[in-house]
């Protein structure tokens, strides 16, 4: 069974709402629901964005496609992710990138005037969309000091020092896929794998399909200083 008000509550927007305050907010905007298929475009990139998303089920792809037709996954979205709250009260109003669901997906759409109304009603729900804001741009940050390096070998270095960051501990599990991280890096997927293999050779670190083990932590930290 489709149960919005729980789905809504593991959201970042509405993250300690009670039932009743929720509930309440709901009966006060004029929200949409609206379901897709797998691959039937959500988004292309320059159309108008009036509203934020909120994924309720599925999984959703943002792209960013090249006149060429090379297409890159700047990142997956998953049930409870938001999507368009940076761009919803920008002066430009347009998607910066191409959405498109991996699957069969729910998504409901509030717009600004909504979201402003709710924050009205209830000060939680805009301390929790300041938070939104905020880390949002800290990951697009994160992105920038990423792509700015000009090595494989500097990338790498500062992923699995980020991530050694978050878990403290030598041995990282690795969030995404080989794929999903030579997108990030905006790199070849087998360039990013010759290098994981010299770094391993070097007794830089050691590595599987969903582990990496720093070897060397000061040698990591030399790359990127």
């Amino acid at each position: 069974m489709f149960d919005l008000e729980k789905i809504l509550k593991s959201s970042v927007l509405f993250k300690n709402i009670g039932d009743i305050n929720l509930n309440d907010m709901l009966s006060n905007i004029n929200y949409k629901i609206k379901s897709f298929n797998k691959n039937e475009l959500i988004a292309i990139e320059g159309d108008s964005l009036t509203s934020i998303g909120i994924l309720l089920s599925g999984n959703v792809e943002i792209q960013k496609i090249y006149p060429s037709g090379k297409t890159l996954t700047i990142s997956t979205l998953s049930s409870g992710d938001i999507f368009g709250e940076v761009i919803v009260f920008s002066q430009k109003n347009s998607y910066p990138a191409t959405l498109i669901p991996i699957t069969s997906t729910k998504i409901m759409f509030m717009s600004k005037e909504d979201i402003l109304k709710i924050c009205t009603i209830n000060p939680d729900i805009l301390k929790n969309f300041m938070s939104l804001l905020s880390n949002k741009i800290l990951m697009l940050n994160k992105k920038v000091k990423t792509l700015s390096y000009q090595t494989i070998r500097e990338k790498i270095a500062s992923y699995v020092l980020d991530e050694y960051s978050k878990q403290k501990k030598l041995l990282i599990n690795i969030p995404h896929s080989r794929q999903e991280m030579s997108e990030q890096f905006a790199v070849t997927r087998p360039s990013l794998s010759r290098e994981l293999i010299k770094m391993r050779e070097e007794e830089l670190i050691e590595f599987n399909r969903n582990t990496i083990l720093i070897k060397n932590l000061g040698k990591l930290e030399d790359f990127i200083l």
